[in-house]
């Protein structure tokens, strides 16, 4: 059996411009769980990703990611939020 990714239709949602600041702090708090997932792990730094000797060159703060790596994250949470928002939710500061 093939694997059919099924994603939520997302075009309709629009996300408010006010959410950009939150699309970015999301991205910086998602990269920070995925590196202390990895360093709990026992992963570390490396220029080159090893999996055997548990080594990734992107266990370094998010400002200093490549701008590339840095959109990814915040592309996976603005899909995110904008999944939310086709699910019928509202997002509003408290």
């Amino acid at each position: 059996m093939t694997y059919q990714p099924k994603p939520l239709n997302t075009s309709k949602a629009k996300l408010p411009d006010d959410l950009l600041g939150l699309t970015e702090r999301l991205a910086e708090h998602v990269h920070d769980v995925w590196a202390a997932r990895r360093i709990e792990h026992g992963w570390t730094y490396g220029s080159r990703r090893d999996d055997t000797t548990k080594r990734h060159p992107n266990l370094i703060p998010y400002a200093e990611l490549h701008p590339a790596e840095q959109q990814f994250e915040r592309d996976a949470v603005a899909e995110a939020l904008k999944a939310v928002v086709a699910l019928g939710f509202k997002i509003e500061k408290a």
